[in-house]
């Protein structure tokens, strides 16, 4: 597991400090993007993309704000034990968690392979429960956790059950989180997109599928990175009342 330490000089006082995973590309970019312009020093983490994450950390150093990369499996352990330590070396305290980290393997449930499964559930799942265990013992009084769900745990889109079976797993997992840290002062909320223009997302649809996507919402179009940085931002912040819910940041998609 590598680390990358890189704060921008003169030290400057830190507000807030947050770690949010797979953040270096699609959502979790714009959630890193978002909490640094409100102030918060951010830790990256990459699993795979190194580069990636080193990049995303270069600009925000360049425009002021204090960041680091961290790497690791969120489905290990040991390893995000070391990248909690490296961002608390560092930065001296974690006030937010956000969990963004992810993959989507999409089959029908009758053709899907259970190596997929597996593969999918060990990230979504284990990886949830990995972050969730090591945020609740190191966050900060007055901070919060973020995980993420997906909006499909409501419209049961054809091709998404497995993916949708491991993100209701998410969100068990978050509304127990949050009734367990009774008396902590730490909120637990999870963040449920829905279609939003990443290549995540994106990935494998046509124009014919992404177009129908993006006109089943009210609003008529897909939710980008930033509508949904938006909602974390003031779940990691001002949103002290919000606690052991999922908000569907969605466009009204029923």
């Amino acid at each position: 597991m590598n680390t990358t330490p890189r704060t921008h000089a003169p030290e400057t006082k830190i507000e807030r400090v947050a770690l949010v995973t797979g953040g270096s590309g699609g959502i979790g970019r714009a959630v890193v993007q978002r909490l640094a312009q409100d102030g918060v020093a951010v830790a990256v983490h990459y699993s795979g993309n190194k580069a990636r994450a080193d990049e995303t950390v270069s600009a925000l150093i360049a425009e002021g704000s204090r960041a680091m990369a961290v790497g690791g499996d969120v489905a290990n352990e040991v390893q995000m034990i070391a990248a909690f330590d490296a961002v608390e070396a560092e930065f001296g305290r974690i006030d937010v968690v956000v969990n963004t980290a992810a993959i989507m393997v999409l089959a029908p449930i009758v053709e899907l392979k259970l190596d997929d499964l597996d593969r999918m559930h060990r990230t979504n799942i284990r990886g949830t429960i990995v972050v969730s265990q090591l945020a609740a013992r190191r966050v900060q009084a007055g901070g919060a956790i973020v995980n993420f769900s997906t909006s499909v745990t409501r419209t049961q889109f054809p091709s998404y059950g497995a993916y949708t079976a491991s993100k209701a797993a998410v969100e068990g997992i978050t509304l127990t989180l949050a009734r367990e840290l009774r008396g902590k002062d730490i909120t637990v909320n999870a963040v449920a997109p829905g279609p939003t223009a990443t290549p995540l997302f994106l990935d494998g649809k046509d124009d014919a599928t992404i177009e129908k996507l993006a006109q089943a919402a009210p609003l008529q179009r897909l939710g980008q990175p930033d509508d949904i940085a938006e909602v974390v931002s003031f779940l990691a912040g001002p949103a002290r009342w919000i606690n052991g819910q999922v908000l569907f940041a969605n466009g009204g998609l029923a």
